[in-house]
């Protein structure tokens, strides 16, 4: 594409939500965690690898008899309040700052549990109604790595 020769009107998103395809045989529960496959599709928070969380879904999306893409999804980024895990795996105030990893659609967990979870987000806070994560895809996609 060549350089401007005049002004013109720039397509622009907000930054208020993440949209995508949502993965074959998926359904994303309004209020759930969102995460990127490798795929790009996105996909509900859950205990697997090569996924990165890009916030919670807006809605309900239904796409269990749908193929990869079907159904578009919109997750909004931001703070939220998640469960916390259980155990050793709890978050404590110490892992603020830090990324913390996904067991499921609402919990997030201190460890990748040997290898076998995600990057959620990154903890903001930690009070006694759980863990709230900071969603926002290349800060903990960098963070991680």
């Amino acid at each position: 594409m060549a350089a401007l020769t005049a002004g013109r009107m720039t397509p622009r998103r907000e930054g208020d939500f993440v949209a995508g395809g949502v993965a074959a045989a998926t359904t994303i529960f309004t209020g759930a965690m969102v995460m990127r496959n490798a795929a790009g599709h996105l996909i509900e928070g859950q205990t697997a690898t090569g996924l990165v969380g890009v916030g919670v879904a807006y809605a309900t999306y239904d796409n269990a008899a749908g193929s990869a893409g079907d159904v578009t999804a919109e997750a909004r980024p931001g703070v939220f309040l998640m469960a916390n895990s259980a155990s050793a795996d709890a978050i404590t105030i110490a892992e603020i700052g830090a990324v913390c990893f996904a067991v499921d659609d609402q919990t997030v967990a201190k460890t990748d549990g040997s290898s076998a979870r995600s990057p959620a987000g990154i903890v903001a806070d930690v009070d006694t109604a759980g863990v709230w994560v900071r969603f926002d895809e290349a800060l903990t996609a960098a963070a991680a790595a």
